[in-house]
């Protein structure tokens, strides 16, 4: 199995075989959580304007997303897992829309398969590519609003590939790593009411959800995923 960590959109657009996106804070974490309280389907959207649209269609959608970290005034959420971990979802559908995540998802069209990516089902993830074995694996780095480095997906990528690859990874240190990285200290500013300390927390409760998060049905500019329970 070929292994490859890349970044940004424009990776996930080299990517080929199996493709992971991966976007810790927040957006897949974020869409797990949201599955765990019963999302039937999320759409994940290019644009705030694609996922209005969709919601304009769809009266009863829920709006999902963020600019800059922060919840449009018309989204009935932000890209954000506290604020869903207490909703009743169930049989909904969100449409997701984020900086980075949302677009590198739909920017890997080259890929046969395309799934999510975070530390809260990362086991979940390596098993199903265990079991699907691809013989090529492009883990996607979303980055930090897209264009800039962001350590928790950098982390995560190199922590499925170490489990692809038969070994042990210790997940301790990681998350006292990510206090001091540029792309977490939003969460540690008590005057940024948009990223919540418990945010930082709820992304990195490692393997807390069993299931994988895949694609289906994209064009170019939505997508839907669905959840794929892990046996």
């Amino acid at each position: 199995m070929e292994i490859r960590i890349v970044h940004y959109a424009t990776g996930a657009a080299r990517a080929r075989g199996l493709a992971v996106v991966i976007d810790v804070f927040r957006a897949f974490s974020a869409a797990c959580y949201a599955f765990d309280r019963g999302a039937e389907k999320i759409i994940a959207a290019q644009s705030l304007e694609t996922a209005r649209a969709v919601k304009q269609k769809h009266p009863r959608y829920l709006l999902m997303g963020e600019r800059h970290a922060r919840k449009p005034p018309d989204f009935d959420f932000g890209n954000s897992p506290s604020e869903i971990a207490e909703a009743d979802l169930s049989g909904k559908t969100l449409v997701h829309t984020t900086h980075a995540g949302t677009r590198a998802l739909l920017a890997a069209g080259g890929a046969e398969e395309v799934i999510t990516g975070s530390f809260v089902n990362a086991g979940a993830i390596a098993g199903y590519i265990r079991n699907c074995a691809p013989s090529r694996v492009y883990l996607v780095c979303a980055g930090f609003e897209g264009r800039g480095e962001a350590a928790e997906d950098l982390l995560c990528a190199r922590y499925i590939r170490r489990l692809l690859l038969g070994k042990n990874p210790d997940f301790t240190p990681i998350p006292e790593q990510l206090q001091s990285a540029p792309s977490a200290l939003r969460f540690f500013d008590p005057k940024d009411p948009n990223s919540p300390l418990i945010d930082f927390h709820m992304c990195l409760e490692l393997d807390r959800f069993h299931f994988v998060i895949r694609r289906t049905h994209a064009d170019d500019e939505t997508c839907v995923l669905e959840r794929i329970v892990c046996r």
